[in-house]
Parts: structure tokens; C-alpha cells; sequence
């Protein structure tokens, strides 16, 4: 061997090993927009399947059984009487007592047998059980009493007392199933229901849907 040769420098695998990452780069990105363009394609051009409009109104109801839709606060005006030691001792109580009720609607009844979709107009039809009016919540607490008699005992102001929250209880229910509070109760469960459903069917891809609400035994809206 020629002692005056220089030996060859043997290749280094670090610098071989970034070379090749550094060549395949490109190939790489290439690869990703590849991959890309053909997900944008598929997404514009591919198949449009949203589902069932009908499951996605269902699944929105489903996750609330009973839906408040609105309130009314009442004024209950009522009096009740006292008579003890046959008839000697009369007494009188007459009582305003804040009462609130709410109006609710139970959409565990609201199945797919309550929905109906129109593709052709994209209408979702529905169906709603009755609003239902809800126990009062008496506000005892802002009440205010008249009282009228010679001499109340304790027993007959309790008694007095709790005649006038059971009749209170009463006339609230009354004054709440009036036809002016139920109407508006039923305007606003069709504006939260239509809302609720809205929402959910746009998300799903079916943008703006008309939905046309009624109630049992009402007629459906055409305009």
C-alpha cells in the first residue's frame, strides 16, 4: 500500500440520515396536500347524507323531559271566617297573598309519532301535548292580612290562616287556567319548542327549517 495515499473519508450516517429527512420533505408535503385537496374535494362534492331530520328533533326533546315555558305571577284575594262558642265569637280574615305558577310542557310525551317532516317544503310538522299548569308557590312570606273580630285566638288565626292558603291555592290554579294565560303559555312553548328544534336540525347541515307547531286538538297554522 502506497503510504503517500490518502484514505477515502468514510460517509458520515448522521449527515446520510438528515440528507434523506431533507429530501423527503417535499415528498412529504406533497403527500399532505394531496391528502387534503382530496378531503375539500369530498366535502363539496361527496355525499351529502344529514341523517334523519326526525331522529335529530327526537334527540332534542329527549334531553329534557319537562320544558318550562312560562310563568305568570298572581295576586290571590280571599277570606275565610271563624265562629267558636256557638256563635258567640266571631272573627274574619282576609288575606292577598303572592302566588306564582309555572307553565310547563312534559316533552317525554313527544315521540317520532308527533313529528312529521315535509322534504319537498322543508317543514318539520309538530304535534305538543297540552301545557300543563303547574301547583302554585305561594308566597306566604310578602302576604298581607286583615283581620276583623272582638277577640282571635291563636287557634283561630291558624285556622284562619290556613283556610285562606288552601283557598288561595284555589283561585291561583283559577286565575292561571284563564284563557288570556293559557294562550299566552301556548304561544311561548311553540316559540322555546321551536327554538329548541331549530338549533339542533341546523347544526345537523339542514340550515333554515320551517317548523310548524300545534297542539292536540288544534289546528295547524298555514300561513
Amino acid at each position: 500500500m502506497n503510504s503517500s495515499e490518502t484514505p477515502s473519508p468514510r460517509p458520515d450516517p448522521g449527515k446520510q440520515k438528515s440528507l434523506a429527512r431533507i429530501q423527503a420533505v417535499p415528498w412529504l408535503l406533497f403527500i399532505a396536500m394531496l391528502a387534503l385537496a382530496a378531503f375539500f374535494a369530498w366535502r363539496a362534492y361527496g355525499p351529502d347524507d344529514l341523517g334523519d331530520p326526525l331522529s335529530t328533533s327526537v334527540t332534542a326533546f329527549e334531553k329534557q323531559n319537562s320544558l318550562t315555558v312560562f310563568s305568570a305571577q298572581l295576586s290571590p284575594v280571599v277570606a275565610s271566617t271563624d265562629s267558636r262558642l256557638f256563635g258567640a265569637i266571631q272573627s274574619r280574615q282576609v288575606a292577598v297573598i303572592p302566588a306564582r305558577v309555572n307553565y310547563t310542557l312534559d316533552l317525554s310525551q313527544v315521540d317520532a309519532s308527533r313529528l312529521a317532516w315535509d322534504d319537498a317544503n322543508r317543514t318539520l310538522h309538530v304535534q305538543l301535548p297540552p301545557v300543563q299548569v303547574g301547583k302554585p308557590n305561594l308566597d306566604e312570606a310578602r302576604a298581607q292580612y286583615l283581620r276583623e273580630g272582638i277577640w282571635i285566638s291563636r287557634n283561630a288565626q291558624d285556622k284562619l290562616t290556613r283556610d285562606n292558603t288552601r283557598l288561595a291555592e284555589q283561585q291561583a290554579v283559577e286565575q292561571a287556567t284563564n284563557p288570556v294565560l293559557m294562550d299566552l303559555a301556548r304561544t311561548a312553548a311553540k316559540e322555546a319548542v321551536e327554538q329548541n328544534l331549530a338549533i339542533p336540525l341546523q347544526v345537523a347541515g339542514y340550515g333554515d327549517v320551517i317548523i310548524k307547531i300545534r297542539f292536540d286538538g288544534e289546528e295547524e297554522n298555514t300561513q
